[in-house]
């Protein structure tokens, strides 16, 4: 069986594209990093499979129409990060037209591009902040004038089975070879992004595996319940914006119907606007994601009633997901921005070191991050839900590994803990959870037999099988091999000594020595670990801080269910949701009461939370347990150690922690 989602896929297109091309066509072009994507399918719960690729002999048709990104360089860069790092001068946030002044190309410089571009019949946007010019041409208008060969290739398609969803064949395109543009003009640009259309990012949103051997009822909690025991300040959110960015349509009606018929909430009229980046995603999917989209919007729209909610919708492919993070930054309208998708850092370097994605693919993000910060807008992204091993559930590869972009230093990384309490698994067996810990499922192993229908061959029902193959979850965690670390995480004794609690031993990957169309090797399992001591390689470490995300004590959400385009369903609840997914939307709209009642923007979170935690009356609860029972399936936590990689600074108390927020600004 496979823990992967995309291993097949990924490494049948590196074969099929045959590699990056490295010819030079003429002196006159300099070559310009680019990525047709990281080519991940969404996912929005579980294991599944993915379809192996095929290229078909055919170039793409010249006339398909096509979106790409050229991302460019952020002047005095140095400056941009010494100041968000020094909180914006104690909050003194710019204006998008201060921002594109001091930090943006200049004018010269994008309009020479779009000359450029404009010169092979391609319409360009320029966003305002100078950073991201949006181009809107054809496949033969960008094979011309970047130098690049575009191919379609197909997925075979894959019936459902073994409690897997179908998945449909489909047909995308992309290209071996480096775009080319002229050397005065790839001297600023950072990243092209867009000569491929396979979706890239997934859905950090998981359900309990479905048992169907029970009838309780598990993880129904709201987002009062969040409110509660994290203790959200007073206040409706007033005035705030909050912005949701995401790779799937919303479903309004649900959004509406869970804040009026649900909870009963009285909230803001007309407060929902969307904003379609890149055209779009299309048409409410639940395949597509549309339930993250949805909950994301639910969560966070719950706790600041009245706020207004703007949601930045895109396609799901690499310029898509950066493009939406820019056009917000470019608005300048939500007070605080969330995102629940991401891909695994091991992902992103395959994809560079085979030549299919751009070395400067995280700064292109970073720059986004920073202009938000600079701005004054809060941002969270999600840390993923695979634990310390963020790729299992991708490639499949079962080194120690994080999550992007929420390793960006100029995010909150939001990560997970699973709650105390006695947790009902079938009418006869239950699980108890003593105190708040690490969000693992290695609580849920030793009742693996609870679990034994989810196999197909009944002789497969082993404990070390179900914690490998079904139930390798968790908050994700850990040290960036892509990102240092930031200044603001250095200031944190011993923040690089870890304590590891080994249920599942890590193995290293070199991505030019992988053979991906192999099975991926398995871990060794030990269900007894030992607590076991190390030192990270220096890396930004994930996450800042966690809430409750396991679904087992999780969320109920509501959504038209198994909704597709042309197929519409009715709104009903499902209960048993959890992920990171929900911690980041929960802090955004938690960011919009704050907002809301200080009177002014907070802005980025990382440089102020790290302080208050050092201070004799930190905001936080620390879960420094170092026990095999407060684990992400690595990490666990170091007596008196202010951060762990598990959990990050802890949990918060937000009512406290917008009383330290009202003290640094203005």
């Amino acid at each position: 069986m496979r823990r992967g989602l995309i291993a097949a896929a990924l490494v049948a297109l590196i074969a099929a594209l045959g590699g990056a091309a490295n010819a030079r066509p003429a002196a006159a072009k300099a070559p310009v990093s680019q990525g047709p994507g990281s080519l991940l399918l969404q996912h929005q719960s579980g294991s599944n499979d993915t379809p192996p690729v095929f290229p078909i002999d055919e170039s793409t048709p010249p006339d398909t129409p096509e979106d790409v990104s050229f991302i460019l360089d952020i002047r005095n860069r140095f400056l941009l990060e010494n100041l968000v790092s020094n909180g914006m001068n104690g909050g003194h946030y710019l204006s998008i037209d201060q921002f594109a002044g001091a930090f943006g190309q200049s004018q010269h410089n994008i309009n020479a591009l779009r000359s450029y571009l404009a010169g092979y019949g391609i319409e360009t946007d320029a966003m305002a902040d100078g950073l991201d010019i949006q181009a809107h041409g054809t496949a033969g208008e960008f094979d011309n004038a970047l130098s690049v060969h575009q191919r379609d290739y197909r997925t075979a398609a894959i019936p459902a089975h073994d409690g897997h969803p179908a998945v449909a064949a489909r047909t995308f395109h992309g290209t071996p070879n480096d775009p080319l543009l002229p050397a005065r003009l790839a001297s600023f640009v950072e990243a092209i992004l867009g000569l491929s259309n396979y979706p890239t990012f997934s859905s950090d949103a998981v359900r309990v595996p479905k048992n169907n051997a029970t009838t309780v009822q598990l993880g129904d909690r709201t987002p009062e319940d969040f409110m509660q025991d994290y203790n959200v300040p007073s206040g409706s959110g007033h005035g705030s914006t909050i912005g949701i960015v995401t790779l799937a349509a919303l479903d309004t009606e649900s959004a509406v119907d869970f804040w009026s018929d649900v909870l009963g909430i009285d909230t803001k009229p007309n407060r929902l606007d969307v904003v379609n980046v890149d055209g779009g995603p299309g048409d409410v999917s639940d395949s597509a994601g549309s339930s993250e989209t949805t909950l994301d919007v639910e969560q966070s729209g719950a706790i600041a009633p009245q706020a207004n909610v703007t949601v930045y919708q895109a396609p799901n492919t690499d310029p898509g997901f950066l493009d939406a993070f820019f056009q917000a930054a470019s608005d300048n309208q939500a007070d605080s921005v969330s995102a629940s998708w991401g891909e695994a850092e091991t992902v992103i370097k395959y994809f560079v070191d085979n030549g299919l994605e751009s070395p400067g693919y995280q700064g292109a993000f970073d720059e986004a991050f920073l202009e938000l910060a600079a701005q004054g807008q809060s941002t969270f992204v999600s840390s993923g839900d695979a634990g310390a091993y963020d790729d299992s559930d991708e490639l499949g590869t079962t080194n120690l590994d994080v999550d992007s972009p929420g390793n960006s230093p100029w995010v909150t990384s939001s990560g997970g803990t699973t709650l105390p309490g006695i947790i009902p698994l079938t009418d006869t067996d239950s699980a108890a959870i003593a105190a708040e810990r690490a969000w693992s499922w290695s609580w849920l192993w030793p009742h693996y037999s609870d679990f034994c229908f989810l196999f197909t061959d009944p002789s497969d029902c082993t404990e070390a099988n179900f914690a490998m193959f079904v139930a390798a979850a968790g908050g994700g965690g850990g040290y960036s091999s892509l990102e240092p670390m930031p200044a603001y995480q250095r200031q944190i004794p011993g923040i690089r000594h870890y304590n590891a609690a080994e249920y599942l031993t890590p193995t290293d990957f070199d991505s030019t020595d992988f053979a991906p169309l192999t099975e991926p090797v398995a871990w060794n399992f030990n269900p007894s670990p030992g607590i076991q001591s190390g030192i990270a390689n220096g890396g930004r470490g994930e996450p800042d801080l966690s809430a409750d995300a396991d679904p087992f004590t999780g969320y109920e959400e509501l959504f038209s269910w198994g909704e597709e385009p042309g197929s519409p369903q009715p709104p009903s609840i499902e209960t048993g949701w959890g992920g990171t997914s929900f911690v980041a939307p929960q802090l955004n709209g938690t960011t919009a009461v704050i907002d809301a009642n200080l009177g002014h923007r907070v802005g980025l979170w990382n440089t102020q939370i790290y302080s208050f935690a050092r201070s004799h009356n930190s905001p936080f609860t620390v879960l420094d347990s170092a026990s095999p029972d407060n684990d992400n399936l690595f990490y666990t936590g170091s007596p008196h150690q202010l951060w762990n990689a598990a959990t990050g600074l802890g949990t918060p108390d937000l009512t406290a922690l917008q009383s330290d927020f009202s003290h640094t600004h203005r």
